[in-house]
This record gives structure tokens, C-alpha cells and sequence, in this order.
């Protein structure tokens, strides 16, 4: 597997998931673009390879921002082998409480707007190598498969990823450039350290990581971690609607951002982008 990715991007690099790919990355010899807004955090991942590896502190949802750090790369490191669009933030949703409107405008550009900003530059690039491969990874999340009472706003940003990039795919199949949707269930992480309720097949981010890229380099579209947690969701997605629904409502509910236990927005009502949004 290492032999095959030389140069690799990683947004969301001081999440939980993301510094776990930093880590794996740099130890397999790869250059690693370490994009996050903790810069203590990218600085004690670039400790271990400072070589190979440039730190990026950009709002991924800014265009701006993010055509600079890839333009900043490509001139240090070339066209990557691999961009992991990784940022996402998460958190509860309530459509009759007008604050949490700002929350999902905001998890809508962080989640969604910030993959498309991600990719942009380096498919714009790519065109100059057409026989190069290119592989993107877009972290989509089961959430997007159904919505879920109390989340709104994640599964909506999610669901509309998974469909962005079936689009993506589908635009750019025929070509080296590969895209793959990264659907996780419950992984030990930042943006599952608030949850009230039952986080069944909850898995450790190193061994998440090791399974993504494994199935990267295999070349699998859509690559669900762990698998276990997929199949259960799809045989729960077989029942009634309303007997769906009904099992769903009795789980206490994702803190909303006001509430005790919320994960951090960054840039939400004007807030510090000091946290790192990222799975």
C-alpha cells in the first residue's frame, strides 16, 4: 500500500481521524499536506517528518484560502497521489429554534461547500497530467444515508456529499482521477465525544484509518467503516418508516451548539476558528 501513495493531502489533519492519517501517512514515507486551524496541533504532526510535510491553517469552505495552500503544495510537492477531504464538524439540529439555522449554514459549508473548495485546485491541475493519477476521498458519513430525529443538519450536509460525489465520479470516470466515499458509522472521536446515545460497532481511529486506505488502494468507490455498522443500518433502513422513526426518537438527542457537551463550530456566528472541524 505504501508504495502507491508518495504525496497526500489531508484536511481536518487535528481531528481525531485526521491525525491518526497524518501519522500513518508520514510513517509509510509519504509528503503530507497537513491542513487544519490548531497550529500547535499540525506543528507536532510536521515534528515527525518536517521534510516531508507543510502546514496550512485555511477555512476550508474559503475558496480563496484553499486555492492558495494547494497552489503553496503543488510547488513544493507537485500534483498529490491522494487529497483526503477529511474537515466536518457535527451537532445537534432544531428547525424551530432560529440559532440553530446559523448551524446549519455553517455545517453545510464546512461538510459539503468545503470538499468542492478542497478538490477544486487539484482537479484543475489534474487536466495538466491527464495520465496521472488522482484519487479523492470525500468523508461522507452513514448519517447521510437516512436523516435521524435531532440531527438535521449533519445528515443533511452528509446525504448531500454522498450525492455530490456520485456526481464527481460519474463526471470524471473514464480518467485516472478516482473518487471514493468514506462512509463511517461511530468512530471514537472529537465529534462522538458528546453523544448520549448508543454508538454501536464504535470504532478506534487507527484502525479506521488503516481500513480506509486499504480500501483506497484496493480502488473501492464506497469504503464503509466498519462494515458491521452499514449492513445494520441498511437492515434498519428495511423497516416502515414510521417504526424507524418511532425506534430513532427514543435515543436522547445529539447536544445542539448552546447545549452542554456541543462539539465546537469554528467560524459560527463570528466565533474563533481556533477548533479544528474534522472527524
Amino acid at each position: 500500500m505504501s508504495s502507491l501513495l508518495h504525496n497526500v493531502v489531508v484536511t481536518g489533519a487535528c481531528g481525531g481521524l485526521g491525525q491518526q492519517l497524518a501519522r500513518q501517512l508520514l510513517a509509510q514515507g509519504c509528503a503530507v499536506a497537513l491542513v487544519g486551524l490548531q497550529r500547535e496541533a499540525l506543528q507536532q504532526l510536521a515534528a515527525l517528518a518536517p521534510e516531508r510535510t507543510a502546514l496550512y491553517t485555511p477555512d476550508v469552505a474559503d475558496s480563496t484560502a484553499m486555492q492558495a495552500m494547494a497552489t503553496d503544495w503543488m510547488a513544493r510537492h507537485g500534483l498529490p497521489d491522494l487529497v483526503i477531504a477529511n474537515a466536518g464538524v457535527a451537532g445537534g439540529f432544531d428547525t424551530a429554534q432560529a440559532p440553530d439555522l446559523a448551524v446549519m449554514r455553517r455545517m453545510l459549508e464546512i461538510n459539503l461547500l468545503g470538499v468542492a473548495t478542497t478538490f477544486q485546485p487539484f482537479l484543475a491541475a489534474a487536466g495538466a497530467h491527464p495520465a496521472r493519477p488522482l484519487a479523492l476521498v470525500g468523508m461522507a458519513s452513514i448519517a447521510g444515508w437516512r436523516g435521524l430525529p435531532g440531527n438535521g443538519a449533519y445528515c443533511a450536509s452528509k446525504a448531500g456529499l454522498i450525492a455530490y460525489l456520485q456526481s464527481l465520479r460519474a463526471e470524471w470516470r473514464g480518467t485516472p482521477v478516482r473518487v471514493h466515499t468514506v462512509s463511517p458509522g461511530y468512530l471514537r472521536t472529537q465529534l462522538t465525544a458528546g453523544n448520549r446515545f448508543a454508538m454501536p460497532g464504535l470504532l478506534e481511529p487507527d484502525v479506521a484509518v488503516r481500513l480506509l486506505l486499504a480500501g483506497v488502494t484496493a480502488g473501492r468507490e464506497h469504503i464503509v467503516l466498519p462494515r458491521r455498522t452499514g449492513w445494520l443500518a441498511r437492515l434498519l433502513a428495511c423497516l416502515p418508516a414510521r417504526w424507524h422513526d418511532a425506534l430513532l426518537r427514543r435515543q436522547p438527542r445529539k447536544p445542539r451548539a448552546t447545549e452542554a457537551g456541543a462539539t465546537p463550530i469554528p467560524g459560527l456566528n463570528g466565533s474563533s476558528s481556533d477548533s479544528d472541524p474534522s472527524h
